[in-house]
């Protein structure tokens, strides 16, 4: 019985992390976005058309604009034009 109730805490520790938040950049320039995970804060550089994962935990990202937002880590920000969508 417990080796039942270990193997599915294990299995579902496992697959919660696998979900990460992603920034996809399509503008022609680098955009950098500013990660609060933690309480550190990073940035985040994307070179023209890369696409990273970041954020698996939850965490604030402040936009190029200067809006700060909440991300899950199951969302995608794009940035096009220099504007950032959650999508």
């Amino acid at each position: 019985m417990w080796k039942s109730v270990v193997t599915a805490i294990a299995f579902l520790a496992m697959g919660g992390s696998a979900f990460a938040a992603s920034a996809v950049n399509k503008d022609a320039q680098t955009r950098t976005l500013i990660v609060t995970e933690g309480g550190g804060k990073t940035e985040l550089a994307l070179a023209a058309g890369e696409t990273v994962e970041f954020c698996p935990n939850g965490c604030f990202v402040t936009l190029p604009n200067g809006d700060l937002e909440a991300l899950t880590g199951s969302e995608t920000v794009e940035i096009s034009g220099g504007v950032a969508r959650i999508k």
